[in-house]
Order: C-alpha cells, then sequence, then structure tokens
C-alpha cells in the first residue's frame, strides 16, 4: 500500500485548518486516514507558531516508505524532520545527527541576528534621512507658513467681497420677492372679486329658488287643509245618512210591531162574539215573540 504524508482540511468556509495525517494515495483529500501526525493552522496571527508536528511517528512513516506532499515537506523543514531524515538516511549516528542539527539551529540563529541587525541599521538610516528631512520640512514649513499667512488675507478679502455681494444679492432677491407676492396678492384679490361677482347672482338665484319653494310648500298645504275639510264634511255627511238609515229602522220596527197588535186584537174581538165554545188553540210561536216584543216597547 503506497502510504503519503500530506494534509487533510477540517475548517469552515473561509476559515481553513489542516490536519498532518498518513493516508493511503488512492484516498480522497478528506477520505479517512491512517494515522494523525500533527496539525496547521495558516490564518494562526503567530507564523512561528502555527503548526505543531510528531517527530517520532513522522519518521517511522518515513521509514516505512511513506511519501511527504510539498506543503507537508515544508513544514517538516520547518521543524527540522526534514534534515535529521537526511542525515538519517545518510547512515549517520544520533550523536552525528544531534551535531549536525545543532549546528544548523546556531547557523539560524546567526541568521536572525544578522537581520536584527540589518533591519536596525536600515531603521537608523531611515531616522538620520528623516532628521535631514525634518530640518528642510522647518524650512520648508516657514516659507509656507508665510505663504499661509499671505493667502489668508488674500482669502479674508475675497471672503469679505464674497460676503458684501451676497448681501447685496438677498436684498435683491429679497425685493424681487416682495414685488412678486404683491404681483400674487393682486391677482388673488382681482380673482376673488371675480368669484364674489359670480357667486352674487348665483346668491339670487338660489335665494328666489327658495322662494318659490315656499310659495310651493304653502299651496300644497293649503291644498292639503282643503282637502282636510273636505273629508270632515263627507264624514259629517255620512254620519247624518247613518242616522237618517237607523232612524227609519227603528220606525219599520214600530210600524210593524202595531201591525201584529193590532191584528192580535181582531182576533181576540172575533172569538168573543162566537157564543160556542171551541178549543182554544195556543198562539204561535212567532205570534208569542211578536206579542212579548210589543210588551217590552210598551
Amino acid at each position: 500500500m503506497a502510504t503519503r504524508i500530506r494534509l487533510k482540511r477540517i475548517g469552515r468556509k473561509n476559515r481553513p485548518f489542516y490536519r498532518v495525517i498518513v493516508i493511503d494515495s488512492r484516498q480522497r483529500r478528506d477520505g479517512a486516514a491512517i494515522e494523525e501526525l500533527g496539525w496547521y493552522n495558516p490564518i494562526a496571527k503567530d507564523k512561528t507558531n502555527n503548526f505543531e508536528l510528531k517527530e517520532e511517528r513522522i519518521l517511522h512513516w518515513l521509514q516505512l516508505g511513506a511519501q511527504p506532499s510539498e506543503i507537508a515537506h515544508k513544514l517538516m523543514k520547518r521543524a527540522g524532520i526534514a534534515m535529521k531524515w537526511h542525515l538519517m538516511k545518510q547512515g549517520l549516528d544520533e550523536k552525528a545527527i544531534e551535531k549536525e542539527i545543532q549546528k544548523l539551529d546556531l547557523r539560524r540563529e546567526a541568521q536572525v541576528k544578522e537581520k536584527l541587525k540589518a533591519s536596525e541599521k536600515e531603521l537608523k538610516k531611515k531616522a538620520k534621512e528623516a532628521e535631514k528631512n525634518g530640518e528642510e520640512k522647518d524650512a520648508v514649513s516657514k516659507e509656507s507658513e508665510k505663504e499661509q499667512e499671505e493667502t489668508e488675507k488674500t482669502d479674508e478679502l475675497v471672503k469679505e467681497k464674497a460676503e458684501i455681494k451676497e448681501v447685496e444679492q438677498k436684498i435683491e432677491d429679497t425685493k424681487v420677492e416682495e414685488t412678486k407676492k404683491s404681483e400674487v396678492v393682486e391677482k388673488k384679490s382681482a380673482e376673488e372679486e371675480k368669484e364674489t361677482e359670480k357667486i352674487e347672482p348665483a346668491k339670487e338665484e338660489v335665494e328666489q329658488k327658495t322662494e318659490d319653494t315656499k310659495v310651493e310648500e304653502t299651496k300644497k298645504s293649503e291644498v292639503v287643509e282643503k282637502k282636510s275639510a273636505e273629508e270632515e264634511k263627507e264624514t259629517e255627511k255620512i254620519g247624518l245618512a247613518k242616522e237618517e238609515v237607523e232612524q227609519k229602522t227603528e220606525d219599520t220596527k214600530a210600524k210593524e210591531t202595531k201591525e201584529t197588535e193590532t191584528k192580535e186584537t181582531k182576533k181576540v174581538t172575533t172569538k168573543k162574539s162566537t157564543p160556542k165554545k171551541k178549543s182554544v188553540k195556543k198562539p204561535s210561536a212567532k205570534i208569542a215573540e211578536s206579542v212579548d216584543k210589543a210588551k217590552d216597547d210598551k
């Protein structure tokens, strides 16, 4: 099985973080790892301590034939593991390897010191140049101050003139606005007069209409009163007619009762004139009722 020492990404979007792993070369980048050998954080602020590697396990897998990727090799070189592996392949002892590594560390320290000295020299040069430039700047600043004073004076004069012009312009603008306002007021007054002229005949028309409506209402009320008077007369006539009808009915009833009484008296007289005794017939029910009514009327 061909193995490789490479990186596996596990960070979220725009925040990468990697693990240094041993993996089968046929696996995908983020596939299952055989073993984890360290980590690497490219976003860390401290670039000197942004990774960590397990030296013993890396050397073990290198001895078994694992091949490091480019980034993994760079990390191994920074940690000194690549130098140690190079010396081990040459067949040196552990003591010799340690001496070589110490020499390498000393070289690195010397390089760092040289870089620091070079940076200090550059800073001193820049400071001297800044001092010279400062003296030149002082002379230039004095001249510039004088020029600024002169320019400020001229600016003040220009500002005063501009202010005077602005005041004059404002006065003119106010005059123009006043004239415009007076024209507008005159126009409004003329329009109001026209409207009043239009409104007066309209008012007259409205008053005429109201008077006409009042006359119509009075006429209607008179008609209604006439109708009510006629209705009252008709009701009186109807009452009189009812009284006449009732009187007639009473008269007819009285005549009928009188006729019945005369008939009964005649029958009684005829019966008394006959000497023979005959069986007395009882009066009929109708005659009895008429007799009772007659007695009641008396």
